[in-house]
């Protein structure tokens, strides 16, 4: 997977106000709704951030392989991994952190699923003491959020549907 540059390179193509506003709608009505779910079960508002910054990049490329539900699925459950484990083994502190965030970046290389936002994932467990009950609620979340890139490209299909002349 190589950046195209130059001229060759696909512009996004924007769809008018309105469309815009559609396809920013639904990812932020679904962070809205993880959050409200956080915050009923457990009160760890942190762990969601980076699933929002997740959600708007779907919504900016709902098909860049970057936002694939295994590329997106795979990066941010490797990072909470790692966090939690740098996390239980040095402390929660900067140590954790630093390594959690190079054993995910290295992670996320060696196994094609970059995706920037699960970095965040990596710190956002590896600064939390007993973040090991998070992650359950984490995953449910990332779930909500990967069923959030299915309905963002049945949504552009759908708008290129109706606008079709």
């Amino acid at each position: 997977m190589e950046p195209i540059v130059g001229p060759e390179r696909p512009v996004r193509r924007r769809l008018g106000l309105r469309g815009e506003l559609l396809l920013a709608l639904l990812p932020t009505a679904m962070i809205l709704a993880v959050l409200l779910l956080v915050e009923t079960l457990s009160r760890q508002r942190l762990l969601v951030a980076s699933l929002a910054s997740s959600a708007f990049l779907i919504y900016l490329d709902p098909q860049h392989v970057t936002n694939a539900v295994r590329t997106l699925a795979l990066s941010h459950l490797t990072a909470a991994l790692a966090g939690s484990a740098t996390c239980a083994v040095l402390g929660e502190g900067y140590s954790a952190a630093a390594v959690a965030m190079v054993g995910t970046i290295f992670l996320m290389i060696l196994l094609d699923v970059v995706h920037p936002p699960a970095v965040a994932t990596a710190l956002g467990f590896a600064f939390r003491a007993e973040n090991t009950s998070g992650i359950a609620l984490f995953v449910l979340a990332l779930g909500i959020v990967c069923a959030l890139v299915v309905l963002q490209r049945l949504l552009l299909w759908t708008l290129a549907w109706l606008t079709r002349k």
